[in-house]
């Protein structure tokens, strides 16, 4: 279709772990034009995003207005253990686990207590000792102060302080969460700090690749709640990505759908994600995200996750079919990354049927990495010797030497990335099945004769059970989602039993991911839904970059203080607790209508920092009175103030405030002045969620 000049686009970019994506949506009915996908390419992205993009019209790039952008950056960052060193501060006293996993970290004298009150002085000279004994091993500070969500002037100090000492960034817990639980709000603020060389790389990675098509959008991200935000504002908190990969496939499914209220099930390479979207916003987690076993302040979407993906190990054990839980390189795939698998697949390697386990496969093979190894005991040394740098069998491996390593050694060259796996996947099955043939099918159908005379069927009945128990493991995790707290083996023997009643779901079901499709009915036959997987699913989770709304969140408390003598109960005043500090009032009524005001200014200041008016911002409040007996005059109140950019706004105000950017080469300058020696530097009106 050609493009007149007047046409604009909207290009979504999303880099997930297997796949770069990028679509093309116009502006001008919001429909998908094209969308490639590209491998995504580690640890440097920028080859997979330059293919990705590279798939789409040249034409129609020319005319992007806006780029929204999700990314697994920083989820797998903080999995893998790879963020950047970081000196963390704690004001008050703290219950740190001994296995917190945290380096550089200092405990000092000070903090304030649930009023906001000072219950010790700061302990200044102790946090200067600690920042001039580590400033030269550390990109960051985090800091985090007892109670600071009630009074920040502590953390204030400190970061002016560091900030003296070295001009290295610094993020304070009150800046990201505004709920209690001060060593959540220091881990968050540690895990930010990690993040914020990474962030820029990245973002800089984006800028130079639009910059070099001589593109002049507004660049915006998505966050793991579902909004999104300004190139700016990422780069301060890209804490708050984890996850957005989710939240872009949650949205992504809406958008093509057509349904604001549905249940998601997105399936990946790795896992397999189940999400909400109620009224066109992402259904969300009080509790806060858990990241590699980090427990966050960080919003996130209440998700339910299985390890089962399109690339799960498929193996065999006493007559029985296993799905993962690790992630494998499909058989089809594997034959056309190395020349030669094929005819070592051929060679048909038999394994005692007794001795059968998940490494011990007739169709698993292993391979070196280009990881280069540090600190391995000797048995991992002399396993990986044996591992060549192409696929081998175990037989192949080691069975003909004199040593046979426990599995664990095997687990722990996988776990550091030294070796690569290679197995039958839920691919492979539909390889064979003809529902999906992306690959080489001669190599799925291979493993499945193998692995089928296991299990004593033919090859075909074998690929259906597996399909057959992929999708029972999706219907498993849908429910297991929708009716949260019943018993997870309750549900499957649901399931698994051959009853005449099904569950109901009475929102449609929105599949995602590449082959889906394929599962669409076997889904209907164990759940009674609409099932469907909308054209485009297969890119999704790019459309959904760009489907998020400009959000904003934020809580006020207003409680009333009373005297300490429980025969003198005078009130010693009402305190406001905002995000920017507290403020003391004589006057109830007074204290409520400020916090009622403040609330929504804080709401719209942050908005029209993305270019929005009032009358395109609707602001939601929420209020709780908190009484000890009815009728009496409560002793908190609790607001809590939502901000939503009306439907198709926000990316109306994204692409109008390019027009007050001096040419790319400016955005390309705010990139670089956001960069590490100046992160810390934002004004504290800004630090709220």
């Amino acid at each position: 279709m050609e493009c007149s000049s007047k046409m604009a686009y909207d290009l979504g970019i999303d880099a997930g772990g297997t796949y770069t994506d990028s679509v093309l949506i116009r502006k001008s009915d919001g429909k998908v034009v094209c969308s490639n996908k590209a491998l995504t390419t580690y640890p440097d992205p920028i080859e997979g995003i330059k293919k990705s993009i590279d798939g789409l019209d040249p034409e129609k790039i020319k005319l992007v207005t806006v780029v929204s952008v999700s990314t697994t950056l920083a989820t797998n960052t903080i999995l893998e253990g790879t963020g950047y060193p970081v000196g963390l501060i704690l004001i008050g006293n703290y219950d740190v686990p001994e296995d917190s996993g945290i380096e550089n970290w200092i405990m000092v004298k000070g903090g304030h207590d649930s009023n906001g009150e000072e219950v010790a002085a700061l302990d200044l000279p102790a946090v200067e000792k600690f920042v001039l004994e580590i400033k030269d091993r550390v990109s960051a500070f985090a800091v985090s102060s007892y109670f600071s969500v009630r009074n920040p002037e502590h953390e204030l100090r400190v970061k002016t302080l560091i900030q003296e000492l070295t001009g290295l960034p610094v993020v304070c817990g009150h800046e990201l969460a505004q709920s209690l639980g001060a060593y959540e709000r220091g881990v968050t603020a540690y895990l930010n700090a990690q993040l914020l060389p990474v962030a820029e790389g990245f973002l800089k990675t984006i800028v130079t690749e639009i910059e070099r098509r001589g593109l002049n959008p507004r660049i915006a991200m998505l966050r793991c709640d579902g909004s999104v935000v300004s190139m700016q504002e990422a780069m301060k908190k890209p804490i708050e990505s984890v996850f957005s990969g989710p939240a872009a496939s949650l949205l992504g499914a809406s958008y093509l759908s057509g349904h604001e209220t549905c249940t998601v099930i997105d399936v990946g390479g790795t896992s397999t994600d189940v999400s909400l979207v109620h009224k066109g916003l992402p259904d969300l987690s009080e509790a806060g995200a858990v990241v590699g076993g980090w427990q966050t302040k960080v919003r996130a979407l209440r998700m339910e996750t299985s390890a089962m993906g399109g690339d799960s190990h498929i193996w065999v054990q006493s007559g029985n079919i296993h799905i993962g839980p690790r992630r494998v390189i499909p058989l089809c795939r594997a034959a056309v990354l190395y020349p030669d698998f094929m005819n070592t697949l051929k060679k048909r390697w038999i394994p005692d049927r007794l001795k059968l386990d998940e490494h011990i496969q007739a169709t698993k093979f292993f391979v070196r990495t280009e990881q280069k190894p540090v600190n391995l005991n000797r048995e991992e040394k002399e396993l990986l010797a044996l591992i060549r740098d192409e696929p081998r069998s175990l037989k192949d491996v080691y069975w003909d030497k004199s040593i046979l390593p426990p599995k664990r050694v095997m687990d722990s060259l996988i776990q550091k990335r030294l070796v690569q796996v290679i197995g039958f996947t839920p691919t492979d099955a539909l390889h064979v099945l003809g529902e999906y043939t992306e690959w080489n099918v001669e190599a799925s159908e291979i493993g499945a004769t193998l692995l089928a005379n296991f299990i004593g069927i033919d090859r075909d009945e074998f690929c259906l059970n597996v399909k057959r128990l992929f999708a029972r493991n999706m219907a498993r995790d849908l429910i297991a989602f929708l009716m949260e707290g019943v018993d997870r083996k309750e549900i499957e023997k649901m399931l698994d039993g051959n009853f005449f009643a099904r569950f109901k779901v009475d929102i449609p079901v929105v599949l995602l991911g590449g082959p889906v499709r394929a599962y669409v009915d076997e889904l209907k036959k164990l759940i009674d839904a609409e099932v469907f997987a909308p054209e485009h699913s297969e890119v999704g989770n790019a459309v959904g970059a760009l489907a998020g709304k400009g959000t904003k969140r934020i809580e006020i408390t207003v409680r009333t203080l009373y005297s300490e003598s429980k025969y003198d109960l005078k009130t010693k005043g009402i305190f406001v607790y905002t995000p920017v500090g507290r403020r003391h009032f004589i006057i109830r009524s007074e204290a409520v209508e400020f916090a009622e005001e403040f609330g929504r200014k804080l709401i719209l200041d942050y908005m029209a920092e993305s270019g929005l008016l009032p009358d395109q911002v609707t602001v939601n409040v929420q209020k709780k009175d908190i009484k000890v007996h009815a009728g009496e005059i409560p002793i908190e109140t609790r607001f809590i103030f939502e901000g939503v950019a009306n439907s198709n706004v926000y990316e109306k105000a994204l692409s109008g405030q390019r027009k007050k950017d001096d040419g790319f080469t400016d955005l390309n300058r705010q990139v670089h002045s956001l960069g590490c020696n100046s992160c810390g530097e934002f004004s504290i009106s800004e630090n709220y969620e």
